[in-house]
């Protein structure tokens, strides 16, 4: 390019210019279709047509460009149409940023910009500000600025965006590897029309770098509590591997929570995270018979470490700690949509594991706290430690292949160390819980061993000693005072050993049914699996084994029982056992003739498993037959329907005294009575069951554009579109007797399903019908709308202790996923019982 001085006037597409050093630091050069200068203002230049003026790491590209050397500006603006309207847009890039306008003022000296109409893209979203002034090349305010996440807008396949955040007043500061917006008051707006989300305030950090920051809430209104702010709080990073989240939720009738949360990772070590939870739930008007204040409470903690930091030593912690009664009295909203208002226990359990490089032993180490809502009884075992030794064989075979029953013989043991106690919810650590403490440890060693004989069959023995010590036995006693039967827990050490042995023998047994040529029905195939086992342990309630000791009821009858009851061994089995066990296990398959399989045929399933099970004591001096047991599992409507069901048979006749409900076994071998029958049953169907989904592009030649593409449109300009949905079916029955007179019913039918109105409309639900008391149970309806840049969900349970509805509107950008939703939700609960 010539280089010429700034009076000249040339008529040229491209021109360097350069200038005194007083006024410019850096050469200014300059590019246009059509070059003009003022010739009374010598050092004003117009460039039109594909202008470009290049100064520093400043680029400008407009279709016109007005350069005043003296006053050191430069005017640029975007194409104009006939009628004086810019319809294109001009642009400026510096140091890789890109920022699009209509028009814009730049002072060359200062650095200094004004821009109208301005489009700026950062991480995930774009702003597009009515008037934007550049102080310096890190800080730029903004006014009437829209930020928005479109896809559709950001790649601009589309001038509107279906979401913005409209903000009166915009400062947006430049860093090096972190920029951020803040803004005043903040409004969504969702396809142009206002929403009630209003913020005072935004900070949105644009950066791969965690930031902290205020996390905005949502709000509605619950009846028993009132109006709520919920998950109000802020977000603060805490070094590299920790962050802390501190919410907190409001009720207008005083109700109120708390909620710490600290999450940590280290790659390739562990995760975790801590929650807490403590508020106060109010409810009534104080001075009135309903007002309630319930103080509530949850502690949890989730710990998890990666197998490859150290396979030799494992730790691990899921703990869930709550107060008696939280989950009906907490004011997290969150509890009673999920339904864990249902949650009848919670566990808590840590674990140490520690394994050797040339020791066979494994040894583990746990904690465990149990809660019980029904019962109210709260369980902790500290500590526990188990001690399992690696499977091994007693003889090595000389050839390196295993035969015989000698080479199989192998050994499992192992040491079990528990410290257990029982106690009422809430008085953990407290004195209830150390007097009811109880120290035991358990030994166990096994041996096996099989073989195959004749081929077909294989043949297994085995045997097992269990040994156990204590530190706490069982007294019985009648108390003629009271008239109650007593139960008084002795200190001192005491233990038992047992000992069972057991042989077994299985085979497999094939049977096929070939029919003649032509026959719909091809072939059926039936394999039975048939298993006769004998096991054998003497009775350990015999008097020289002092396992056993006897007491006298109410009515004066005299009744043995084992003074390890209830403790935390465990008790040793009364009665000798010389059983005789059975199971018959069948799977029988048919194929059948089909038109539709390439092969000619098919298989259909009959009974995928039809097993029988039961067994004779020989030992028994009453009733040696055990009660028989059926169960059967399969498939029908090329395997859509499955079958599960369940039969106990007791042979023996039960016999009920007057007046009494439940009965006794009599020796009347022959009844057959059903003791308990159960029946399962789901089908889960879709659009894909009644027929293949046609190829709608092939059909279809016209398809929809600009938010539309997921769309074809047929010859009357009618939209087609799949629309998959799916339905499943549950039901179930099952009938207990148990020697009872009537026995207990349960039959219920439930049914979910999602069906999609359009590719972006879907309705989703559940519901449960309890067939015995002919009540509806949960229910739940929901709709979901996909918007593409953010979400609109609708949850309804319309009926129950707890009903709610649940409105939710969500940004799927990840910087604002968090920040901008809408939800508000409504709870009634109609003489609901806490």
């Amino acid at each position: 390019m010539p280089k010429v001085k700034d009076s000249n006037i040339v008529q040229r597409k491209s021109d360097t210019v350069i200038v005194k050093k007083e006024q410019l630091t850096s050469i200014l050069y300059t590019k246009a279709d059509e070059t003009r200068s003022d010739v009374a203002k010598k050092k004003v230049t117009y460039l039109i047509g594909n202008a470009q003026v290049k100064y520093g790491d400043m680029q400008i590209d407009a279709d016109y460009i007005q350069l005043d050397i003296a006053a050191n500006t430069v005017f640029a603006r975007g194409k104009q149409d006939s009628l004086g309207k810019i319809v294109g847009a001009a642009s400026a890039t510096q140091a890789g940023k890109t920022y699009e306008y209509t028009e814009f003022n730049y002072n060359l000296k200062t650095g200094q910009a004004i821009a109208f109409n301005a489009r700026t893209e950062e991480s995930e979203g774009v702003i597009v500000a009515q008037k934007t002034k550049k102080y310096n090349d890190s800080v730029f305010f903004m006014r009437r600025g829209k930020y928005t996440t479109d896809e559709y807008f950001l790649k601009k396949k589309d001038s509107l965006s279906d979401y913005y955040l409209l903000a009166p007043n915009i400062k947006l500061v430049k860093g090096k590897n972190k920029s951020s917006v803040i803004t005043g008051p903040v409004q969504l707006y969702i396809e142009q029309v206002p929403t009630p989300l209003i913020m005072p305030f935004a900070i949105l950090p644009f950066s791969d770098k965690r930031s902290a920051g205020i996390l905005i809430p949502s709000f509605g209104e619950r009846e028993d509590v009132g109006f709520f702010l919920n998950g109000i709080g802020y977000y603060q990073p805490l070094g590299e591997h920790f962050d802390l989240k501190i919410l907190a939720d409001y009720y207008t009738k005083g109700s109120y929570n708390i909620r710490p949360e600290v999450n940590y990772a280290k790659k390739y070590k562990y995760n975790g995270n801590l929650n807490l939870d403590i508020g106060n739930t109010v409810r009534g008007i104080k001075g009135l018979d309903d007002y309630s204040k319930t103080a509530t409470y949850r502690i949890s903690w989730r710990h998890s470490q990666d197998t490859k930091s150290n396979p030799l030593l494992t730790f691990a912690a899921s703990v869930d700690v709550v107060s008696n009664k939280f989950y009906n009295n907490n004011i997290n909203n969150n509890y009673i949509f999920n339904q864990n208002t249902l949650n009848a226990q919670q566990n808590s359990t840590l674990s140490v594991t520690k394994r050797f490089l040339r020791l066979p032993i494994t040894i583990t180490g746990t904690s465990s706290y149990s809660q019980n809502f029904s019962s109210g009884i709260g369980s902790i075992r500290l500590p526990q430690m188990n001690v399992a030794i690696n499977q091994f064989y007693l003889f090595t075979p000389k050839t390196g292949i295993r035969e015989g029953l000698l080479e199989n013989i192998n050994v499992n043991t192992g040491f079990n160390f528990t410290n257990s106690s029982n106690f009422e919810d809430g008085k953990i650590f407290q004195k209830e819980m150390f007097d009811n403490l109880q120290t035991g440890l358990t030994n166990s060693i096994q041996l096996a061993t099989n073989t195959t004989v004749a081929k077909y069959f294989t043949v297994s023995l085995g045997g097992q000693i269990n040994n156990a010590l204590t530190t706490k036995t069982l007294s019985k006693e009648y108390n003629p005072v009271l008239n109650v039967i007593e139960d008084t827990m002795n200190k001192g050490i005491a233990g038992f050993s047992t000992f069972t042995t057991n042989a077994s023998m299985n085979t497999t047994l094939y049977g096929t049914k070939i029919f003649k040529k032509g026959s719909a029905i091809q072939g059926i195939r039936h394999v039975i699996t048939p298993s006769v086992g004998f096991s054998y342990s003497p009775d350990f309630s015999r008097e020289n084994f002092g396992y056993y000791r006897n007491y006298n009821t109410i009515a004066g009858a005299l009744t043995p029982y084992s003074i390890f009851d209830g403790g935390i061994v465990g008790s040793p089995s009364s009665g000798e056992i010389g059983a005789l066990t059975f199971s018959l296990n069948n799977n029988i398959e048919m194929k059948v003739r089909s038109k539709t399989d390439s092969t000619g045929s098919k298989k259909v399933k009959l009974f995928e498993t039809l097993s029988i099970d039961g067994s004779y004591n020989f030992a028994a001096d009453t009733n040696p037959w055990s009660a028989f047991s059926i169960r059967g599992q399969t498939s029908v409507f090329e395997g859509k329907l499955n079958i599960n069901t369940n039969l106990t048979l007791d042979p023996y006749e039960t016999i009920f005294l007057a007046g009494e409900t439940s009965g006794t076994r009599s020796n009347n071998f022959g009844a057959f009575s059903v003791q308990g029958f159960g029946l399962q049953l789901s089908y889960p169907l879709s659009e894909a069951i009644f027929g293949k989904q046609e190829d709608l592009s092939k059909k279809y030649k016209s398809k929809g554009e600009i938010r539309n593409e997921v769309y074809y449109f047929d010859e009357n300009n009618y939209a087609r579109f799949q629309q998959p949905w799916t339905l499943n079916i549950n039901a179930q029955y099952s009938y207990t007797r148990n020697l009872t007179l009537f026995g207990t019913k349960v039959a219920s039918v439930g049914l979910d399903g999602t069906m999609n109105l359009t590719p972006y409309w879907s309705i989703n639900g559940s519901t449960f019908y309890d067939v015995v008391s002919k009540k509806l149970d949960y229910t739940r309806i929901g709709f979901t709308r996909d918007q593409r840049s953010f979400s609109i969900n609708f949850n309804w349970v319309p009926f129950g202790q707890f009903k709610v509805y649940d409105f939710f509107i969500g940004i799927k950008a990840n910087i604002l996923s968090d920040t901008v939703k809408y939800e508000e939700r409504s709870f009634q609960q109609p003489n609901a019982v806490f």
